[in-house]
């Protein structure tokens, strides 16, 4: 299995960087494209790292949120066949602190490739998608000023939207998170991979002894990790002191697994 960053907050490489996430992911079976950023930086770096989204078979969208699903459109014109997965709940109203909106475009919401799930879903013997809105959670993690309109009235997002990837190759269960803004600890205790790819939302959190203790607690699964996006690279950084299988994944970077 090969995945490559097309959108990620840091580079290392001679392309260009936006806040958002995009993953172009390769298995035994299937090409996939897991996000899109917020525009068409996506399409472009995918051409320069040599990526043919046209090979794309499916598309999965982590979240409702326009730094992970801002390039759908531009993705629908790039690939004419592959079906867009997401949650029944990617289209709702969403908000920043600042109560900026901060969805998705709503005129693509009818679009016919989008599936739209809100169960945990079997693709097939290697693809699973799972959703974080039937599960019960361990641990409450705050929203970080996140919102969603219900009622007419902005409250904290449930992150009912969210969902995630999982893939089941040569022995390995290798998780794709885009952001885990159902709390990383949970997402952990849920499904505990063998692998977890993508952010902790840890980017607005001080580096202290509360951002040591989470670092410590995932310490004790028996993950690997590669974080990116919302973790922020200092927190990364600063939690790297208390775990030993915790990596970063900037744009243009590509792991094997």
């Amino acid at each position: 299995m090969k995945i490559t960053a097309l959108v990620e907050n840091t580079t290392k490489e001679d392309l260009k960087t936006e806040h958002g996430l995009s993953l172009y992911i390769e298995t035994e079976n299937h090409t996939i494209l897991f996000d899109s950023g917020q525009g068409e930086l996506f399409a472009e770096n995918a051409e320069k790292l040599g990526k043919d989204l046209s090979k794309v078979d499916l598309m999965i969208l982590s979240h409702g949120h326009y730094d992970h699903g801002g390039g759908l459109e531009t993705f629908l014109k790039k690939n004419s066949r592959a079906k867009v997965i997401m949650s029944s709940e990617a289209f709702g109203d969403y908000y920043n602190a600042s109560d900026k909106y901060i969805g998705l475009d709503k005129d693509l919401k009818d679009e016919k490739r989008f599936v739209f799930v809100d169960v945990d879903e079997q693709i097939d013997d290697e693809l699973y998608i799972y959703t974080g809105s039937i599960r019960e959670k361990v641990e409450y993690m705050t929203p970080s000023g996140l919102k969603m309109k219900k009622w007419d009235v902005l409250v904290p997002d449930f992150f009912d939207h969210e969902i995630y990837l999982m893939i089941n190759e040569k022995g390995k269960r290798v998780l794709i998170s885009g952001c885990s803004h159902k709390g990383i600890i949970n997402i952990l205790e849920w499904f505990r991979p063998d692998v977890l790819i993508g952010g902790f939302h840890f980017s607005k959190l001080p580096l202290d002894d509360t951002l040591r203790g989470y670092a410590e607690r995932l310490d004790k699964y028996d993950t690997e990790y590669y974080t990116c996006h919302c973790t922020g690279t200092e927190q990364y950084e600063f939690m790297k002191e208390s775990m030993g299988r915790l990596r970063y994944l900037s744009e243009g970077m590509t792991i094997e697994i």
